[in-house]
This record gives C-alpha cells, sequence and structure tokens, in this order.
C-alpha cells in the first residue's frame, strides 16, 4: 500500500498540530516513505510526535525532529491575564461621566501592575485609559496610558498690560496673534522661519536611527500648535486679590494662553512605541491598548527617555511662541504658569515608588499651579493644587468633552456656534464645528466637581481665539 494516501488529517490524528512541523513532516513522508508500509509509518510518526528526542540520530527524521524540539522549547506568546477583581478607584463628578470611561477605568484598575486610579469630572472615553484618567503602576509605563499627543501642555503668559488697552488695540492683538503663530496637522516652517532652540540639541534625538529620523520634522514644526483642540488664543485674566506667591495685585491684565502638545514628533512616538509594547506585553482584547512596557527593560527606558524628550519638546513649542508674541507686544510679563498632561511621572504614594500615568488629567499636588481651560465661550482657571492623596494628586485638563468630534459636527449649526461666541464677545480664528462650545461640558460644574482638589486662584475669559483652519487632528 502505497505512503501518498497518509495526509495531514492522518497525523493531526497521531499528535501533529496545525502549523510548520506539520508541513515539514508531509514533505519528509513524500520524499522518503512513498512506498513504506502506511501501518509502519504511522506507529513511527506517532512515537516522533510523542518524543522526538528518540529520533535525534535518525537517519531521515533528524532534521525534523530537531526542529520538533526548537518548536516546544521556543517562549509562546502567552496571555496576561488581568485580575479578578478591580481595584477601587475615585470618581469625582460621577453623574457626568460617560459609562465608556468608567469601564475603561474599571479595566485598568484589573492590570497586574496597577496600584491605585483616579477618574477626574472631565473624564470620557479614549482608547485605553480614559481621558481624565489617572493610573499609578508598579514599575511599569504604558504609551497609551501616556497617550498619541505626550506632553500636550497648557502655557499662560500674564502682562503688565490692563484689559482696557486690549479693548482699545483688538485689531492689533488679532494681528500679532495671526502673524506668529501656526496651526494644523504637519503644518511646520520652512527652514529660513524655522527656529532654534536647546532642546534640538538633546543626545535623546541620537539614541536610535528611528528617533533621530525624526528631527528635522521636530525642527519644522517647532513652535507651532497642532490640530483638534489646540488653540492659542488672547484673553483677560481677573486676580479677585491679590496673589502673595504670584506677586500679582488684585486687578484685570492680559494674558496669553496656549494648548498644544509635541506635534508629529510626539504622536510618531507614541505609535511606534505602542505597537511595541503590544508585542511584548499581551493582554486581553479589551485591554490590548493598556499594553505596558517594564521600566527595568531596555524598551522601558528607550520610551521613557523619549517621552521626556516629547514632553521638554512640547514646552519648547510654547517657549518659542510666547517668547514671540511678548516681543511682538512689548508688555512686561508678570508671571508664566505651564502644566502638561498626557505623560507619566516617577512620584511617591503611599510611601512607595509608582509610575504615575495622566492622561488628560493635570497635576495638583500640594501648591502645583495648573490652568484647567473651558471651551472658547467659557472661562478657564488659573488653580492651586491641594494634594488630595485619593485623585493622586491630580485634577481635570479642561471641560471635557459631552458630545464627540462626528456628534458635534452632526448637530451644531455655524449659526449656533457664530451667535454663542457673539454672545461672549469672542472673536474666532480657525475652528471646526467638532469645537464649538456647545460641545464640551459646563466648565462651572466641572470645577464644582473638584473643589478638594484644587484652589482658584484667578479667571481667564477667552477673547481672541486661534485654531487650526478646519479643525483637523494632529498626525
Amino acid at each position: 500500500m502505497h505512503m501518498n494516501r497518509i495526509n495531514g488529517n492522518d497525523l493531526l490524528a497521531i499528535g501533529f498540530t496545525q502549523g510548520k512541523i506539520l508541513g515539514l513532516a508531509l514533505e519528509v513522508l513524500e520524499k522518503h516513505y512513498q512506498d513504506a508500509d502506511r501501518d509502519m509509518v504511522l506507529s513511527m510518526m506517532k512515537a516522533l510526535a510523542e518524543k522526538p528526542e528518540l529520533y535525534l540520530d535518525h537517519e531521515i527524521l533528524e532534521d525534523l525532529a530537531t526542529k520538533m524540539i526548537e518548536e516546544a522549547s521556543a517562549p509562546k506568546d502567552e496571555t496576561i491575564d488581568l485580575n479578578v477583581t478591580a481595584k477601587e478607584f475615585a470618581v469625582y463628578g460621577q453623574e457626568h461621566i460617560d459609562e465608556g470611561a468608567v469601564r475603561q477605568m474599571n479595566i485598568a484598575m484589573r492590570l497586574p501592575v496597577t496600584v491605585a486610579g483616579a477618574l477626574m469630572p472631565d473624564a470620557h472615553q479614549g482608547y485605553g485609559l480614559p481621558i481624565g484618567g489617572v493610573l499609578a503602576a508598579k514599575n511599569a509605563v504604558i504609551p497609551y496610558g501616556v497617550g498619541v499627543d505626550i506632553g500636550c501642555r497648557m502655557a499662560l503668559s500674564i502682562f503688565d498690560i490692563p484689559e482696557n488697552h486690549y479693548f482699545e488695540n483688538h485689531d492689533f492683538y488679532k494681528k500679532e496673534l495671526i502673524a506668529h503663530t501656526r496651526f494644523g496637522a504637519g503644518h511646520g516652517f520652512m527652514r529660513k522661519e524655522r527656529a532654534e532652540h536647546a532642546v534640538l540639541d538633546r543626545n535623546e534625538f541620537n539614541m536610535t536611527q528611528f528617533i533621530k529620523n525624526l528631527h528635522d520634522k521636530a525642527w519644522s514644526q517647532l513652535g507651532s500648535s497642532g490640530g483638534g483642540n489646540h488653540f492659542v488664543e488672547w484673553g483677560i485674566i481677573e486676580f479677585s486679590e491679590e496673589d502673595k506667591l504670584l506677586n500679582i495685585a488684585a486687578g484685570r491684565y492680559l494674558a496669553l494662553l496656549s494648548h498644544s502638545g509635541s506635534r508629529g514628533l510626539g504622536a510618531t512616538l507614541a505609535g511606534h512605541y505602542t505597537r511595541l509594547a503590544k508585542d511584548i506585553c499581551k493582554l486581553p482584547k479589551d485591554a490590548a491598548n493598556l499594553a505596558y512596557l517594564d521600566m527595568n527593560s531596555e524598551a522601558g527606558q528607550e520610551y521613557w527617555l523619549a517621552m521626556n524628550l516629547a514632553g521638554d519638546y512640547a514646552s519648547a513649542c510654547h517657549e518659542v511662541i510666547h517668547d514671540k508674541m511678548a516681543k511682538a507686544i512689548g508688555g512686561q510679563l508678570l508671571a508664566k504658569v505651564e502644566n502638561h498632561h498626557n505623560f507619566a511621572w516617577k512620584e511617591i504614594w503611599n510611601g512607595e515608588e509608582v509610575i504615575v500615568h495622566r492622561k488628560g488629567a493635570t497635576p495638583a499636588g500640594k501648591g502645583v499651579m495648573g490652568i484647567i481651560p473651558g471651551s472658547m465661550a467659557a472661562p478657564g482657571f488659573l488653580v492651586r493644587g491641594k494634594g488630595e492623596d485619593l485623585a493622586i494628586n491630580s485634577a481635570s485638563h479642561g471641560a471635557g468633552r459631552q458630545m464627540s468630534r462626528t456628534q458635534a459636527t452632526k448637530n451644531i449649526s455655524h449659526q449656533e456656534m457664530k451667535a454663542i461666541l457673539q454672545e461672549n464677545k469672542v472673536t474666532l480664528i480657525g475652528a471646526g464645528l467638532d469645537e464649538a462650545p456647545m460641545a464640551y461640558k459646563d466648565i462651572n460644574v466641572v470645577m464644582n466637581a473638584q473643589k478638594d482638589l484644587v484652589d482658584v486662584v484667578a479667571k481667564f475669559t477667552p477673547k481672541i481665539v486661534r485654531m487650526a483652519d478646519d479643525g483637523s487632528k494632529e498626525d
């Protein structure tokens, strides 16, 4: 009886499994055992499947046996199990937070590396960790827990210029804002226009060839702003009483507020290291975007350095913008406050060092200054943190969306958006319906939900707002 009657199903029945080894076994049988007794060969192959080590000296089956042993001893891509029960976490303003954000936070609280978590009152569903989610992890960093726009931040410059000077010179301030800012996904400066900054000389740009290849893009976009909800705006900031720590008397002053991140550099780094984390850290499907890197690993250390580089680059972008604007208007700077989100910090919590991820959340340690914006037609607030342990020393990073971009575009008309801007005496340059004020939660409700987290120092009212022309997202 001829061997050509033995097929893959026959081998599967005696212990082989689907895959490369099955194909190799069929090749060996076709080449060497076509005319051999079928039962004898099946018996031999069954013995080979059970104990391939016995055939390492076999003149025909040695190579196949070797490959079978190598495959059996190769590391398997085993899925890391989540904890059965989620750790408890604090939620602020829960009645205004969508179920998707809470569900995502519950999954994050089941990670084996999770130590603590909290959900801020502006929270809404995102990818992996919800926007407004704070997660403390033990010796692990989660690229998607940081987010795509690494080191996105707020920067506020307060000038000694009284509010009446702004109202008397509105067109001047509008002209300078247009002249010294640039917006939108992928947009940057021609070589002759580019700014210089020490961050471009950082050694981390030479850490890998991948990062080195991003240097020119980073240079071209230095001092520009992204799309989506990123902005640069003039506004009036009001101190109802003297702030001795900032040395600013009660009054109303002109201020410049900007919101943007690490541009194409950060987005590219985030994509690369998220893919790397997913390759290394296999989590169940509903937790896949929470893949983490061990801080003791080469990949973890590399991401940490890249993340900090992107964060410092984002800060440099704001510095370039604010320096240009200060020079253009000639005012004296009274104070500058800056804070970032979409980042991870090494902090001490409950006596142990943890990695605190704040994805769309503002650091609010005791005495730490921060800026929490509303929308283009709603006030923002200069705040000082209270250092609340349950919130992991955090607060909201804004009002938070109550409509997705798609929902806002479908449900809000240009006439409605124009009306609310006129009502609040706001001049808007750029932006799409996806950034309409009605797409955001009420900032006053959000601030009321976090009275235990921050003290309000001053109130900022937007007056001239510039955003990307089409409301586009960062690339």
